[in-house]
């Protein structure tokens, strides 16, 4: 269905697969933040041009290892694969090389990236903006956004693979528990008179807390700083086009990856695997079920859910369904 949807939207078959791709991971890994509960906004956004299919994109090596990209305001999955490959490629004469990438859509879950690289033998890190969704520590305005960071290794079996963003919650899992009926984690949120909340909408007019209390806000602040600088992309406020359906894409995105080999690094995956599973033995505290490494839970979630399929609200769904419809209509009327 969203291949469909997308294609009728005038997006390639590499751009609707890729973009589908995207959403589909989110929901597969339990993260409906970064699910199909987002395509209904980026229709909008490719029916009002903000999103442009068949958008080329400009990359420049600035420097031996520094890739700068300019999305064209193309699909964010479809420039970030793109991205992946050159500097995966580059990696393997320098070392190491990074891409700032400015002027393209949401890029869905960083995990996948990260991941892909460290399937690959590569060291690899993601950086990326948000709208200004995290108050600062001490204040309760909206002015940082939620500013996630990846990180992925290869680590014997399966990599291990760090995908967080730096709010206590996404706001689109804010979406996602309004959407579901169901509270937000006390701390996760506070409203727009900077009081605590786990009501979802009453967060959605307040601001999300920064995780860790000042420790995340300095995380948060430092990954804004990064971005913004490499990308030449906006601050703060002045993000945005990843949650509306009115303004272009603002905010920017970085890419790391290390080849070991071509570093001269002795080989360390199995020795990193047999550390995850030294934390992984260890003994549990009370009460609890043992230790997880990153990415356990969403690997375990993902394979449960291929099995079994993706649960969806059902007012998703219906809107979904009514999304594709009117886009039948749409296609139908211009044939």
């Amino acid at each position: 269905m969203i291949v469909d949807v997308l294609r009728q939207l005038g997006a390639s078959a590499d751009e609707a697969s890729e973009q589908a791709s995207a959403l589909v991971e989110g929901d597969l890994r339990g993260r409906h933040s970064h699910g199909v509960q987002r395509l209904p906004v980026i229709v909008e956004r490719l029916r009002a041009g903000l999103i442009r299919p068949g958008a080329s994109h400009h990359a420049t090596w600035t420097a031996e290892a520094m890739l700068s990209v300019d999305g064209g305001f193309g699909f964010g999955a479809h420039v970030a694969r793109r991205v992946v490959e050159m500097i995966s490629e580059r990696a393997a004469r320098t070392g190491l090389a990074a891409a700032a990438i400015r002027n393209a859509s949401h890029l869905g879950m960083l995990a996948p990236y990260v991941e892909y690289l460290a399937t690959n033998g590569l060291v690899a890190l993601a950086f990326t903006t948000s709208e200004a969704l995290v108050h600062p520590w001490g204040g309760r305005v909206a002015l940082v956004g939620t500013n996630p960071v990846a990180i992925a290794l290869p680590a014997g079996g399966e990599p291990f693979v760090m995908d967080m963003a730096t709010g206590a919650i996404s706001k689109g899992e804010v979406i996602a528990r309004r959407l579901r009926g169901q509270d937000l984690p006390p701390g996760a949120a506070v409203d727009a008179e900077g009081r605590p909340t786990v009501d979802p909408v009453a967060a959605d007019r307040g601001a999300i807390s920064p995780f860790g209390g000042s420790k995340g806000f300095a995380l948060g602040l430092a990954i804004e700083l990064l971005v913004a600088a490499l990308t030449e992309t906006e601050l703060g406020q002045r993000v945005r086009g990843t949650l509306d359906v009115t303004d272009p894409v603002t905010k920017g995105d970085v890419l790391m990856v290390f080849d070991p080999v071509a570093c001269g690094v002795q080989p360390f995956s199995e020795r990193l695997g047999a550390y995850l599973r030294e934390l992984r033995d260890s003994p549990p505290a009370p009460g609890s079920q043992g230790v997880t490494i990153p990415g356990d839970r969403m690997r375990a979630e993902r394979r449960r859910r291929l099995r079994e399929g993706i649960p969806l609200p059902e007012g998703l769904w219906r809107e979904l369904v009514a999304l594709r419809e009117g886009v039948d209509r749409e296609a139908s009327a211009r044939a």
